[in-house]
């Protein structure tokens, strides 16, 4: 049984089927992949996951239980963090006490009460090394509204792991990060994933997907066409069409192998 499952998951809004029988998982130890083009559905299986969309029908489960119903603080508190494709710091906060606050946050009232959770020395200690190891340490002192918005990206990420998270869901989280950051970014990934988290990601830079993804699902106006590793997904004719526009050629073979 993996980490988690989402089961035919369909999500309508009046009319418009945004998710259409979505079947997938994520399981710990492993990066998986949901692309596909703008409009395709994916942030909204996010929202399911998460909690924040009610499905129409379907359901998701998570560490074996059915968690469909439960709100989103419940998912949070038993590991489900995420980042937002549209940034959702604290602007007016620094970078450190952006982490500090969920840290605290998970923690409950004991992380306010014991020295040695939350802001207590140990708690201090952990902010300090989530920020080194997310690449922001620099930052921890400047207010997040006032940083760069890769640097941004890599705040958030460093306040979802500040919640120790089983799974993490990742929506976008390269936008904004220039090609070295992209590379060190898709290494801490490989990390995260060694040390068990279960990585759901949605994103765009098909060169990090394919580099670091071991599993990826590809929706195409709410229907998942196709699921597989990196190698069956560049293959796949249907996704070629439908995503990553490549076009056959008279022998046979797609565009990129024509030009590569």
């Amino acid at each position: 049984m993996a980490l988690l499952e989402v089961d035919d998951v369909v999500v309508k809004f009046g009319g418009v089927t945004a998710v259409n029988h979505a079947t997938f998982t994520a399981d710990s130890g492993v990066i998986t992949g949901l692309i596909g083009p703008n409009g395709a559905g994916k942030t909204t299986c996010f929202n399911v996951i998460s909690g924040l969309q009610r499905p129409t029908s379907g359901r998701v489960r998570f560490t074996g239980r059915s968690v469909t119903r439960w709100p989103v603080h419940r998912r949070a508190k038993h590991g489900v963090g995420r980042t937002f494709q549209r940034l959702e710091a604290f602007g007016s906060l620094t970078v450190r006490d952006n982490v500090r606050v969920a840290a605290d946050i998970q923690g409950g009232p004991l992380a306010w009460l014991r020295p040695d959770l939350g802001s207590g020395r140990s708690g201090r200690l952990a902010i300090e090394a989530l920020l080194d190891r997310v690449g922001i340490a620099e930052y921890a002192d400047e207010r997040a509204d006032s940083i760069p918005t890769g640097t941004a990206r890599l705040l958030e990420l460093a306040r979802a792991l500040a919640c120790d998270p089983k799974l993490l869901l990742l929506d976008e989280p390269s936008s904004g990060l220039d090609e070295t950051e992209t590379d060190a970014f898709g290494d801490l990934l490989k990390d995260l994933a060694s040390e068990g988290c279960a990585i759901l990601m949605v994103e765009h830079d098909m060169d990090l997907v394919m580099a670091v993804c071991d599993e990826i699902h590809v929706l195409d106006f709410g229907t998942i066409i196709a699921s597989g590793d990196p190698a069956e997904i560049r293959n796949d004719p249907a996704v070629q069409r439908a995503y990553l526009g490549y076009a056959e050629v008279e022998d046979d073979t797609s565009v990129m192998e024509a030009i590569s």
